[in-house]
Order: C-alpha cells, then structure tokens, then sequence
C-alpha cells in the first residue's frame, strides 16, 4: 500500500508548487501513524496535507483529532505558526524532507515510507533528532531522540538513477538468468506492478528470462521504462482507482492502468492521481482509526463489565460465608440448649459440624475450623480456617463464630460500593462509546467545503445585495487592492492607522445604503475597534485614486497604499457588528459586518460591540449562543471559525436572535434576546 518511489517524486514535485506562503495552523493525530497539517495562507484556500508512514498527500476530507500519537503533541508545542519552506525528495528513496522554519528556528521532519515506515523530527542545523514515532536500532543505523538522524546506506555507486536512465543502464538484463521483470523490480527499485506494467508495454512476457531477449526487445524495455517513469512523475497520466478481484473494495490508486501490473477486475478514473490516494488512503485511515477507537472502547467496556462479574462473585461468596459460618455458630448452640454438650471435643460435635461442610483440622499444632466455600450447586469453590481453642465451652466458640460472620458480612456494602461506582463508569462509557460512533459518522470526517473566493477575506452581503470585501492584515490588504480591485468597484479605507481596505464589487450605481454600510465596517474593522475610537470616519475613492507604488523617494509598508484626489467621508454613528450564519452555496457560513445587513440575510445573529472578552473568548461566547439557538447547524461550523470573523481586539455580545432569513420564511417576527445587563 505504501507509495512507491516514482509516485512520490510526483506528489513532492507538485506539493512544492503549492506550498509556498504556508504555515502551520493546526497538527491533528488521525491514527498512531498518521498526522494531517493543516496549512494556512492569508489569500489561499487552506491545504490540508496528511503525513503517514505509508504515504504523504492532500486531502479533501476535513478532520478533527481522532486518535493522539506520540509524535504529534511534540510537533505541535514546535511546528504550530511556522512556515512550512520546502519539501523534497530523497534522490528515488522513499524518504522525503520537509522543511519549517519560523521564530529565528529551522527544522526538518523527514518522513520514511519503507519498512513500518516512520516520522523523525530534527534541527536543520545538525539534523539531531528531537522526536520521532518510533526508534530504530539496527546494524547500519541508529535512531533516537538526541542522535544524529542517519538516513538508511546510500545505493551502491554504480546504481541506476531511475529518473535519468540510458539504454546502457539495462545491458545486464540481456545475461539475467532470471524472469526480466524481477531483474527490472530489483534493478530500479520498482514494485511488482511497475516491473510486470513495463514488460507489457513492451510487449514482453514478465516472466521472460532477460537472457532470453534480443537486442530489440531490450531496446523496448529501455524505452518502455524510461516512458512509464516519465509519464508517472511528469502527470501525463490518467490516474485511476483500482478494486481487487476480490471484494470490489477500493483498494489501490494508480497513475497509470498497467496491464497485468495488478489484479484489479474493475477501475474507477479519477481526475488526479492525489485525489486517488486521497480517496483510498483517507478513507482507509478513517477506518483505522475508528477501528482502533471502537476496540479501545470495547475493551474498556469488557474490563469493566468482567470487573462488575468479579464484584458480585465477590459480593455473593462474603455474603454465602457469613450465612455458612453463623448456620454453623447456630447449630453449636443448638448443641448446647438440646444436648448438653459444652465443648468441642465431644465426639456428638463431628457430625455438625459434617453437616455443615465443616471439619476440625490440626495445621502446626494449631487445631483449625475449616469451613467449606460453596457456590449456588452446592460445589465446593473454596474454604474458611477459623483457629479454635478445643478446651473453650462450646457457647464461647459459638460466640467467636457469630462475629466472624458478621465480619464477613461488613464486607458486602464495600464490594457492593466499588461495583456501583464501576457501573457508572460503565454506563458513561457505554453511553459515550454510542455518542462517538454516531458522531465519527457525520462529523469527525466532512468534505472540505469549496469557499468562493471572497471568503478568504473579509466579506458581507448589504442590504441591497451587494458584495463587500475586505482585508484582514497587511498581506490580504495587498492582495484585495492588487487582486480583487475592479474599474467599477469604490475602493474604503478609515481615516486611522491600521485600517483594512474595503471594495464595494460593481459599484456602477451604490445606493447610500451600501455605502454607508461598507465605511461602517471599514471603522469597525479597523484600530478604532481595538481601541474603542468612536466618531471615526471613513473615506471612500475610486480605483483610479488609489496608486500601487510610493511617490519618488518614498517606501511603502505592505498593504498600504497612496490615496490621490478627492477624498468622499462618511461617518458612522456607532461602532456595532453583527455575527451571522448565512446561507452560501447549499452550506452554513459565518459573516460579521454591519448589524442590519447581516440580521436580514441571517439564520441566526448576535450583535457585538467594542470592550469586554478577547477575541478567543468572545469567540467561545458567540459560539456557545448560536448552540443555543440552532444546535444542529453551529455544532459543525468550527470555532476557528468564529475566532477566524471577529475584528480584533476585545468584543461583549450584546443581543442574540433568529434572522431575517428565518422570519422571511416562516413571516414570523424573528425571537429574539437581549444580552445588556
């Protein structure tokens, strides 16, 4: 299942193109030997890139933690915010290189796919391994946390470079004694399937001997093997999911159908070969981890259920033993009410205690009352050594045997408690176990919803519908000025340091609504928020005024820009946005912009003002209002989310409801709640 050398030079080369700009955002464990990264760009879709033992991709499907591994708190505490600057292979070894490097550090996680395959985090400096998944000690290598990392023994000089390969390359084929497609698999590291997809491409029975091949059909080889490998690494390929002949699962991604390469009965295509891997091995570790989540629970639940059995059993014996033994002490008296008999040693005494399930027996010299454990058929489990002194009157060791049953007896509400305290631990796992099947189902797994491009900004809807965007830092300000920026757009900036640049899109004919809507959020996005600067003004201008390079002789930040001509200010009366849950596209996304917008496109709104909570827990706060108001809805939008919406610095949630886009439906009014205290 792991990838082989060929497919890993495809997917390093096209990751390299992709990953520039990236830091790390967050590290989840998806099993014990699988890590995703979820990788962030102010102006890109978020990548999110899965590491394993058994391979490296993209993925489409969105996951939380599912299973912690050793390795992925020690990348997290390292890697979280750094920039993720290289990834490369290692030569044709299944070994690859990733690079980060942030906050005056540099580090290298190298991931190797053969074997168990294993994750080694290192310094870049003197490649000293901090953390890996697993150590290795064999006679070529050593790997430990505080070793050097040393890679796997180079190939021998004379190797074949797979990815630059002559017709000389493949001269020993023509004396191989054995079948040409074990002399290819061996001789350039190329699994079964290749070598035999090869030799069929060429024409070529695979289990030809190579000494058995002419000149020609060698040629062939060369040529078929330098084309397959090119076409792998280079994507000019029809990539395709594979099922086994045995089953029908999918089983196998394939940049190429190779015939004869697999025993594949059907083929699905696919549009790349990363979304092949992604589907089968994504998939296939979803499985394994839940397998392995369901089997941690089940066998929690077996050692407490065996648990609560053992109590009972326990519970049970005390409670028989106290009857057996104060039946005994009963008897006794008995023997002295009805008979006259006064002591132990009187021979009317042995049957008694016989009936009983009792005996006297002498252990060092010591005579011992041993009483018979019997269980519900009367089957002896066990027994009971009471010392007795043969000279006591009877009635005395009658006496003793009373309190000995009591004393057993004391130990059942005890028993009894530790049983009840494993039941509830029972029924809370039990319970749980239930929960989180149900929950891996729908949510721990979900498709990367496909953002439209405004989402990567700050964006709302005003009330007449039209598009607002804006940016959220120095580098996303750049990006909607350079980027986004259109001749017919009105182009927003607050009159304050450390303002966003909002466009309103196709402005040919604003209404005022929409203007004054944008230098709303212009103001309210910028420093005055943080700062709680009221009477800010904004200013608005067209494409045309705003000029992308600093006059001669002067520098200009990133994300700033020269403003000419004739400013047009607008002031808004208050500094108050609105977080909404809006419709987009078939999903439910999160928007904050001016209140009355938002609340008529919304499902649910709270509007929030300057001072109170930072931006976590204000985040937190919004998050747990909407739970309040629609559950089903806000439980699968991430708090990232929210954190990800809200202007920065501190906000206090000051009213809560149900929006516009709720009460157009039903034309009730929408509830709503308010928060001021």
């Amino acid at each position: 299942m792991a990838l082989a050398g060929i497919e890993l030079r495809y997917i390093v080369d096209r990751l390299s193109g992709q990953i520039d700009g990236y830091y790390v955002n967050n590290i989840y464990g998806i099993t014990k030997n699988s890590i995703l990264f979820k990788l962030h760009h102010t102006t890109k879709d978020d990548i999110f890139l899965m590491m394993s033992t058994y391979g490296i991709w993209t993925t489409s499907t969105k996951m939380g933690q599912i299973e912690e591994n050793r390795l992925q708190r020690r990348l997290r505490t390292t890697l979280l915010r750094m920039k993720m600057t290289g990834i490369r292979q290692i030569g044709a070894e299944r070994i690859v290189y990733v690079t980060f490097e942030g906050f005056g550090s540099e580090f290298v996680l190298v991931v190797e796919l053969f074997g168990d395959g294993n994750m080694i985090l290192c310094s870049k400096e003197n490649m000293k391994v901090l953390a890996l998944l697993h150590s290795v000690k064999v006679r070529h290598r050593t790997l430990g946390v505080g070793s050097e990392y040393a890679p796997p023994p180079p190939p021998a000089e004379n190797a074949i470079d797979i990815f630059d390969m002559s017709r000389g390359d493949f001269d020993g084929l023509a004396g191989a004694e054995i079948e040409s497609a074990r002399w290819l698999g061996r001789t350039l590291g190329l699994p079964k399937k290749y070598a035999e997809g090869i030799m069929h491409a060429a024409g070529i029975a695979p289990k030809t001997p190579g000494q058995q091949l002419d000149e020609s059909q060698i040629s062939a080889v060369s040529e078929s093997a330098k084309k397959m490998i090119a076409d792998v690494v280079s994507g000019n390929h029809t990539p395709v999911i594979v099922n086994s002949s045995s089953g029908g699962a999918k089983s196998e991604a394939l940049p190429i159908l190779m015939k004869g390469g697999t025993d594949a009965t059907e083929y699905t295509p696919v549009s790349s070969f990363m979304e092949g891997l992604d589907s089968v091995y994504t998939t296939s570790l979803i499985k394994m981890a839940r397998d392995a989540g369901a089997s941690g629970s089940a066998s929690k639940i077996h050692d407490l259920q065996t648990q609560i059995t053992e109590q009972q059993r326990a519970v049970d014996t005390v409670m028989r033993r106290s009857d057996a033994i104060s039946g005994l002490a009963r008897s006794l008296v008995g023997l002295v009410s009805s008979h006259g008999i006064l002591s132990m040693s009187d021979v009317r005494v042995a049957p008694v205690l016989e009936e009983s399930g009792a005996m006297i027996v002498k252990e060092k010299g010591v005579h011992i009352l041993r009483i018979s454990d019997m269980d519900q058929d009367k089957n002896i489990v066990g027994s009971r050594k009471i010392p007795v002194n043969m000279q006591a009157p009877l009635q005395s060791v009658a006496s003793a045997l009373f309190d000995e049953a009591k004393r057993q007896a004391r130990a059942a509400p005890g028993i009894q408690k530790i049983m009840e305290d494993a039941q509830r631990r029972l029924d809370r796992l039990q319970a749980k176990a239930t929960s989180d099947r149900s929950v891996a189902g729908e949510t721990a797994a979900t498709e990367i919803r496909k953002k439209s491009w405004f989402e990567r900004y700050r964006w709302f809807r005003t009330s007449d519908g039209s598009l607002a965007v804006g940016g959220r830092d120095a580098a996303s300000n750049s990006a909607v000025v350079r980027k986004q920026m259109g001749k017919d757009d009105r182009v927003f900036h607050a009159e304050v340091h450390g303002s966003p640049f909002f466009l309103l899109k196709d402005a040919i004919n604003p209404s005022d609504v929409s203007m004054n809507e944008v230098a709303h959020a212009t103001v309210c996005f910028s420093r005055a928020w943080r700062e709680g600067m009221h009477g800010m003004s904004a200013f608005w201008v067209a494409p045309s005024q705003v000029k992308k390079s600093a006059p001669t002789g002067q520098f200009l930040p990133k994300g700033s820009f020269t403003i000419q001509g004739q400013r047009n200010f607008i002031r808004p009366n208050v500094l108050r946005l609105a977080v909404g849950v809006v419709c987009h596209n078939g999903d439910h996304v999160l928007v904050c912009g001016p209140a009355e917008p938002v609340i008529s496109h919304s499902i649910i709104y709270c509007t929030i003002e300057p001072h109170g909570s930072d931006l976590a827990e204000a985040a937190k706060r919004v998050r747990m209002e909407f739970l309040k108001l629609d559950e089903d809805v806000t439980k699968k939008i991430p708090l990232d989310d929210f954190v990800r919406v809200l202007p920065s610095g501190k906000s206090q949630v000051k009213h809560v409801g149900r929006g516009g886009a709720v009460a157009a439906d039903t034309g009730n009014n929408p509830p709503s709640q308010n928060l001021e205290k």
